[in-house]
């Protein structure tokens, strides 16, 4: 099971940057730069802004399986 920075990682190259995936979420660069280094938490609010800004190619359940449930396993 991936953690919540490799989604987030994910997150980024669909979006082309940090500052891009920011933007869309919400948030700024630097927020996004703590959540890769595992410095920061992440909420259930900004999950579903995530998943929303990538147009849910990065779930809320990915992000926060604890609040949302586990996301189902997609096919290869």
């Amino acid at each position: 099971m991936a953690d919540i920075r490799t989604h987030i990682e994910r997150a980024v190259l669909l979006l082309g940057s940090q500052a891009k995936l920011a933007h869309a979420a919400g948030c700024s660069q630097q927020y996004i730069s703590l959540l890769l280094q595992g410095k920061t938490g992440l909420s259930a609010e900004k999950a579903i802004d995530f998943e929303r800004a990538t147009d849910g190619a990065v779930s809320k359940s990915q992000l926060r399986p604890d609040i949302f449930g586990a996301a189902p396993e997609r096919a290869a």
